[in-house]
C-alpha cells in the first residue's frame, strides 16, 4: 500500500521532477504542498491531480515519414 503522503524527495523521484520544478508548481499553485514541522509533504490525491492535469503532448509540425 503506498503511503498517503509523498516527502518532496519521494515526489521529485516518483514523478522525476527536480526539486526546483516542484517548488515552481508549489509556488504557481498548481501543485499543493502541506507543512508537518519543517518537512514539506504532497499528499498522495494532490500529487496524482498534479500529474492528472499536465497538457497532454500533442506532435505538431513534421509528420512521420511512413515507410
Amino acid at each position: 500500500m503506498s503511503p498517503p503522503a509523498l516527502t518532496l524527495k519521494d515526489f521529485c523521484d516518483a514523478y522525476r521532477v527536480c526539486r526546483e520544478t516542484a517548488y515552481q508548481q508549489i509556488r504557481a499553485g498548481r501543485l499543493r504542498a502541506v507543512k508537518l514541522g519543517r518537512k514539506t509533504l504532497i499528499l498522495r490525491a494532490d500529487a496524482d491531480a498534479w500529474a492528472a492535469s499536465l497538457p497532454e503532448l500533442r506532435a505538431v509540425g513534421r509528420e512521420r515519414a511512413s515507410a
